[in-house]
């Protein structure tokens, strides 16, 4: 059993911005870090009978980050729940690594967080607001199916 030290919310600077990116990337890195090193196949094994596992809800946020800064679509947000069979975890985390880096180039160009973001129709502070509620509820759910397949807690 792996246990991590937990790491505290993070300081950020003072602006309205800074707080909400802070707290975004620090959401993403936990769950990064909760998916790094997990074993196959148990990282996409279905923990709980609604059939979540570790690597799809990577898959998911993934999936959630490129239509809310990136103006991707999704027809069926359900089957985002699973990574195909033929990525492995390593290519699950470089895609989201990738994701988040384009979707914070994004961010960057958000001067004014009242405004769209460029291609979209939501504010910047929505989309904010919405991917540090959805990454921190999957986050939750990461912890609890990392320490079922191997007992690692922390962030």
């Amino acid at each position: 059993m792996t246990r991590r030290r937990d790491q505290p919310p993070p300081r950020t600077g003072g602006s309205e911005a800074e707080t909400l990116r802070g707290f975004l990337d620090y959401l993403r890195d936990s769950i990064a870090a909760k998916v790094h090193g997990a074993p196959e196949p148990q990282v996409r094994t279905a923990g709980v009978p609604s059939g979540t596992n570790l690597l799809g809800l990577l898959n998911h946020l993934t999936q959630v980050e490129r239509a809310t800064f990136l103006g991707a679509k999704v027809a069926d947000w359900q089957a985002t729940f699973h990574a195909a069979p033929e990525d492995s975890v390593a290519e699950v985390l470089a895609r989201y690594r990738e994701t988040v880096e384009r979707a914070n180039e994004v961010l960057d160009r958000c001067a004014d967080l009242g405004a769209p973001v460029p291609g979209g129709r939501a504010s910047a502070r929505w989309a904010l607001t919405h991917l540090i509620e959805e990454t921190g509820r999957h986050a939750g759910h990461a912890d609890i199916l990392r320490e079922l397949i191997d007992g690692a807690t922390g962030r």
